[in-house]
């Protein structure tokens, strides 16, 4: 897969995902936001009014620090696919 093709799966994958009416687990969520932040190389530290949710968004982040770019995205894809084949 080509570097385009595989942004491009992944911005569907993101698609898929903003455009998801339920709610989803968040365990779940916590690694999309990971993959999201490692594959669009946004070092932004996490801005949520709550302490919590910074430490949880701030573990995820520590647990995918490994990640490359090309990685985050695939997990990231990977992760969306599993979730919806789930649903079926």
């Amino acid at each position: 897969m080509t570097a385009e093709e595989l942004h491009k799966e992944f911005e569907d994958a993101v698609e898929r995902v903003n455009n998801y009416e339920n709610s989803f687990p968040a365990d779940f969520l916590l690694r999309l936001y990971a993959y999201y932040k490692k594959a669009t190389q946004n070092s932004e530290p996490p801005s949520s009014r709550r302490a919590i949710i910074n430490a949880f968004k701030a573990n995820a982040l520590f647990q995918a620090r490994g990640l490359s770019e090309e990685e985050a995205k695939k997990q990231y894809i990977a992760l969306v696919k599993e979730y919806f084949a789930d649903l079926n």
